[in-house]
């Protein structure tokens, strides 16, 4: 079994976070995804990729702070 490295495009990488490529751009500038410059070309390896997005994972319990308290432990309105 080989263990190529498997490139992919700026292009293939936003469609697979549904994100722009300004975005793309700023995750890569801001160190949270690793790319690699060869020539004028960027590209990004494919566990690279997959790294990334298990490091951006949400924590269940941590938004809690986005939707208000509705007093009832489960959330739950009651009424």
């Amino acid at each position: 079994m080989s263990d190529s490295i498997v490139w992919l495009s700026t292009k293939e990488c936003c469609e697979r976070l549904g994100v722009t490529v300004r975005t793309l751009y700023r995750f890569i500038d801001e160190g949270q995804l690793a790319a690699y410059q060869m020539g004028r070309v960027i590209r990004v390896q494919e566990g690279d990729l997959l790294e990334f997005i298990a490091s951006v994972r949400i924590a269940p319990g941590s938004l809690a702070h986005l939707y208000p308290d509705t007093g009832s432990p489960d959330g739950a309105d009651v009424g």
